[in-house]
Parts: C-alpha cells; sequence; structure tokens
C-alpha cells in the first residue's frame, strides 16, 4: 500500500467517531501511512480540538450522541479558524444518510461503513491534495502580484508596443484605418480654423487584385500587398500619411497643398510605379490600381464625407476602364445619390411587386412560326414610369435583390404560360410554345435552384418540357463544377438550356462540349451588321458549324432586316429573335399576337 503513501507524511488529521473500534481502525491505517492522527468521541472534544490546532482534514461520523455530524460541521464552517478545514462524513451502509445535507453544511466527501482500505486512504489523499493546491494558488497568487508591482514599468512599455499595434497594420507595417481617420479628424478640424487650408485625400484600389489570390494563393497576394505598399511608401513625401485602408485599398492624405495638381501628380507617379512587373514565387505578376482624389476644403465637415467623395471617384475611375484616376466632382455625388435612390426603390419595388413580365416570340425558321417565348422584366416605376432593364438589372445583380426578382419573374412565366395552355385546350388548340427565362449569375450559384424550379413547375402543373433555361457564359466559367452538377440535374428534368450571347463573354470554343447546352444564341452584334460586313458572315457561319457539330439549335438575336433573316436562313439557322418579328410585348398584346397565328 505504499502508492497511497500521503504527499505531506505530516498531515494532521482528526478523527471524530464515538465507536472506538472505528477509531481504533481508523487510527492504525492511517498513522501506518504517516499522517499525524487525533482521536476524539463527541463534538464538543471535536470542536475544542479543532479550534485549538486546526488539523488539516477532519473525518466526521454522522451518528453521534448529543450533537450530530452535521451540526458539528455547520460549526466548524462557522468559524473563521477552521471554516477551511476539509470535512470527510463517515456512515454506514444501512443507515439514512442525506448526502444533499452533507454538502449543504460544508462536507466535502463521504466514506460508507465497513472501511474499505484502500477507498478510505484514496479519498484523504484527494482531499489533502485539494488542500495542497489551494495552499499553492495562494502563495502564487501573492507573488503574482508582486510580480505585478515589479513589471509595472515594463507593462508601460508594452501599452506602448500595442499602441503601435492598434494604429498599423500588422502585414505593411503601414498606418491603419484607425491611424488614417485620427489623422484626417486632425487635419479637418486644423482647415475650420484656418480657411484657405486646403488638402487632399487619395483612395486607391487595386484592380483584379483577387486573380492574384485565386490563381497564386493568398500568401501570393500578401507578399504583393507588401510589395505594393514598399512602391507606394518610395512614392509618398515624407509629410503625407500613406495607410493601407483594408484589404487592397490603400489611402494617402496630402496635408496644406498648393493645388489639386499636386494630388494628381501624385497619383500619376504611383500608377507608373505600379506598372512595374512584381516578381511573386518565380511569377512575373501585372498589377495597375484604380484611384480617387478628393479635394479636402472647409466645406468638409465629416471625415466620412471625405472618404466617401473619394471612394466614389474611385468607383468612377474603375467604371471608365480602371487603371487610372479621377478627381471627384458634385455631379459623381449626385450620380451616386441617384444610384442609393435606385437601389432603395428596387427594394420596395420587390416587395410590392412593381414589374411587368415582358415576352418576345423566338421563330422558327424553317416555318416562320413562333416556336417559342423568352421573358424579360420590366419595372414601372410609380413615379418614373417604365425604367430600363440596363438601368435596374445590374444594380439587381450588385445587390443580390436578382434572386428574389428572378424567381417572381420565373413564376410569373409559368403562370402566364399555363393560362395560355388552358385557353388554348378550351378552344380544341393545342399550345406547343415553350417559354424561355433567363437565369442571372447569382441564381445560377443559388442553393435550392433546383428545388425552386421543381416547386414552381408543380404548382402550376406545368411539364418541365415547357421550360427553356437562359445563362451567360460567365455563369458557366465562374464555376464550371457547379454548372455541370447542375446542368445534370435540370438535363435529367427535360429542361433544355440555351447560351446566352455567345461570343461576348470568354468565347472559348474549347468548353461547349463538356456542357449539355440545347441552344446557342448568337449576339446581336454579331446579326446587326450581317449583311455589311463578310467578315461576321464568316464568324456566324462558323458558330453554326461549332453548334450543330455537338448538336445544338442556334438562335440569332437582333434580325432587324429582311435581309439578315435570308441570310440567316441561307446559312441554316433554326431560330431567330428580333425587332423583325416583335418587340417584347406584355401579356395581354402577346397573348393577342400569338392568336393571329403569325408567320414570316
Amino acid at each position: 500500500m505504499n502508492d497511497a503513501q500521503p504527499d505531506s507524511p505530516l498531515a494532521n488529521i482528526l478523527i471524530v467517531d464515538d465507536t472506538p473500534d472505528n477509531l481504533y481502525l481508523l487510527s492504525a491505517m492511517l498513522t501506518e501511512q504517516g499522517y499525524d492522527v487525533r482521536c476524539v468521541i463527541n463534538g464538543s472534544a471535536a470542536i475544542m480540538g479543532a479550534i485549538t490546532d486546526p488539523p488539516d482534514l477532519i473525518l466526521l461520523d454522522i451518528r453521534m450522541p448529543q450533537m450530530s455530524g452535521y451540526d458539528i460541521c455547520k460549526q466548524l464552517k462557522s468559524s473563521e479558524r477552521t471554516r477551511d478545514i476539509p470535512v470527510i462524513f463517515l456512515s454506514a451502509l444501512n443507515e439514512v444518510f442525506d448526502k444533499i445535507k452533507a454538502f449543504e453544511v460544508g462536507g466535502v466527501d463521504y466514506i460508507t461503513k465497513p472501511f474499505e482500505i484502500r477507498e478510505v486512504l484514496a479519498r484523504i489523499k484527494n482531499q489533502l491534495n485539494l488542500q495542497a493546491a489551494k495552499m499553492q494558488i495562494q502563495k502564487l497568487n501573492f507573488e503574482l502580484e508582486q510580480r505585478v508591482k515589479e513589471r509595472t514599468k515594463e507593462l508601460e512599455r508594452a501599452n506602448l508596443r500595442l499602441l503601435h499595434m492598434a494604429s498599423h497594420d500588422a502585414l505593411t507595417g503601414l498606418p491603419n484605418r484607425v491611424y488614417f481617420m485620427e489623422r484626417l479628424m486632425a487635419i479637418l478640424a486644423y482647415t475650420h480654423t484656418h480657411p484657405n487650408c486646403q488638402f487632399a485625400v487619395l483612395f486607391l484600389d487595386c484592380d483584379d487584385f483577387k486573380m492574384v489570390n485565386d490563381s497564386l494563393g493568398h500568401l501570393a497576394g500578401d507578399q504583393l500587398l507588401k510589395a505594393v505598399a514598399r512602391r507606394l511608401s518610395a512614392c509618398i513625401n515624407p509629410h503625407y500619411t500613406l495607410a493601407r485602408f483594408e484589404g487592397d485599398e490603400f489611402t494617402v492624405l496630402l496635408e496644406q497643398i498648393e493645388s489639386i495638381d499636386e494630388a494628381t501628380f501624385l497619383a500619376q507617379a504611383i500608377q507608373h510605379a505600379l506598372s512595374q512587373p512584381f516578381l511573386l514565387y518565380q511569377h512575373e505578376v501585372f498589377i495597375n490600381t484604380s484611384i480617387g482624389i478628393v479635394l479636402g476644403t472647409v466645406d468638409y465637415q465629416q471625415p466620412e464625407h471625405l472618404l466617401r467623395d473619394a471612394d466614389t471617384a474611385m468607383y468612377q475611375a474603375k467604371a471608365l476602364g480602371k487603371a487610372r484616376y479621377e478627381v471627384f466632382n458634385r455631379d459623381m455625388h449626385t450620380r451616386a445619390l441617384t444610384r442609393l435612390q435606385l437601389e432603395n426603390d428596387l427594394r420596395r419595388a420587390i416587395e410590392r411587386q412593381e414589374f411587368i413580365v415582358y415576352y418576345q416570340p423566338i421563330i422558327c425558321l424553317l416555318t416562320g412560326r413562333i416556336n417559342s417565348l423568352e421573358t424579360l422584366v420590366r419595372w414601372k416605376h410609380p413615379q418614373r414610369g417604365l425604367v430600363r432593364p440596363d438601368h435596374f438589372i445590374p444594380i439587381a445583380e450588385e445587390t443580390g435583390l436578382i434572386i428574389p426578382l428572378g424567381l417572381w419573374v420565373l413564376e410569373q412565366s409559368c403562370r402566364q404560360l399555363k393560362y395560355w395552355q388552358d385557353q388554348a385546350k378550351e378552344r380544341g388548340e393545342i399550345f406547343d410554345i415553350s417559354i424561355s427565362v433567363n437565369l442571372s449569375v447569382k441564381q445560377f450559384s443559388q442553393p435550392g435552384l433546383i428545388e425552386h424550379i421543381d416547386q414552381i413547375l408543380e404548382n402550376f402543373g406545368l411539364e418541365s418540357e415547357n421550360l427553356k433555361l437562359e445563362i451567360t457564359e460567365s455563369a458557366i466559367m465562374d464555376n464550371p463544377e457547379l454548372a455541370t452538377q447542375l446542368f445534370e440535374q435540370l438535363k435529367s428534368r427535360k429542361i433544355q438550356l440555351s447560351l446566352d450571347d455567345f461570343g461576348t463573354g470568354y468565347s472559348s470554343l474549347s468548353y461547349l462540349h463538356r456542357f449539355p447546352l440545347d441552344i446557342l444564341k448568337i449576339d446581336r452584334s454579331f446579326v446587326s451588321s450581317l449583311d455589311s460586313m463578310e467578315k461576321n458572315l464568316e464568324v456566324v457561319q462558323a458558330i453554326l458549324n461549332l453548334a450543330h457539330h455537338l448538336g445544338m439549335s442556334v438562335v440569332a438575336e437582333g434580325i432587324e432586316t429582311p435581309e439578315q433573316l435570308s441570310l440567316l436562313r441561307l446559312l441554316g439557322c433554326e431560330l431567330g429573335q428580333g425587332y423583325l418579328f416583335a418587340k417584347p410585348l406584355d401579356a395581354e398584346a402577346t397573348e393577342t399576337l400569338l392568336l393571329s397565328h403569325p408567320q414570316w
């Protein structure tokens, strides 16, 4: 039993039990293990002995005459001198032992009679070790207090380092957004007391930085940002403040300048410096930057307004082709406010269903009859009237509103198609015209898209063969793996797939065979000059040959003249749409057109 030896051989244990045999057995057992043991047979002696010479641990019998173990423990815990002594209760198996009460009065453990020696020793050792740990913690706390006092000066120095870290970017070492905003607020305050003072803010965004991360990885992206920071620092006057704002965005504050020319000269120097190649992991990387410039004057009250206008000018530079700078003017702000208002109106328009679905027929060029209808959405703004799609669709794409809008268009189109089918059935006619609905890039990557389509078709009782889905090249190329999965699911449902605006995006002929597409739509830019440019004729012929080789039909978009129609028929194009046949029409006008059974 040597393995049960106490950690401290001088540990003092007080045994309280009115049964001499128990006292003898426990005393002998613990003495043999090296403990210093005292024994008492009643509560008053136990309390007096514990107060006079506090033991390290007390073994306390529950059932004793005059005073129970519960009462003894309660009194011990009420005294400051004995409250921290651990008490282990002793109880016979055939006795009624209230464990909850034992712990409530302050007991830490219990042992049942008859005693099992190894259990008794283990429980005693555990409690003594806990007491020793508590004493050690108290000692460590005291030592820690001393160390805290001794290290006050060291902590003050650490606080200074932390302050630097809080105001500087960990990756590049440049001042960060917090520091830059403080400097901007300071110069604004100075400007309000010195109205003739001028300053400027440059807002820089690295063009197509995401491509570096995607192709070479984030570690390479970090190395590129550090290299960009070094080149920027080399361009910056020490009196200017250069900061890494966030991500691949940097800002420069030019204080007390004579004119905006100082800012534009700096922008030119920055763009020249960044136009030189960077070497990353044996790869040459070229990067440009779009820069927005705003002139700070006493008219500005808030630093956020300056950054807002610099950011607006930067986005204007991107919109005009990137790799350039633009100086902010009030027209930019007006356009930004108009766009913001349009975005807010668009959100409300979706809630209020202010949209109308228009339909443009797609003609079978062999028969001259309507083959299908492409759905196009129009926004009936309560104040502006009909808003052109090119004014609100890009905003819907950027904000994600295209997802609920696209689902609404799909639902309305299917509802209308079902209505026309039912009407034709009542007339004893067969309505064999399908509906073609556009899917945006964001819709295409939306989780649950297939389930939404299934639910809509089921709700209106439409056959899946009645539905065609049009997607763009970018939707496929942004995530070809996802495209493959979705295409397989759609094809299993016999939903036809159409590639829209072919020739305007990636135009990679090599990827076409990878996807189960049914229809290729030639962009109107090729068709519009088909009768005047021989080169376009050859391009259209090549696209037709490729599509037919891959088992796809072709729709020529933007047919406006009989000459274009004749040429496309001669080239073997199966389908066409354009103003020559019909402009996009609302449901009522479309129905009138359908009932006239036109043929071109």
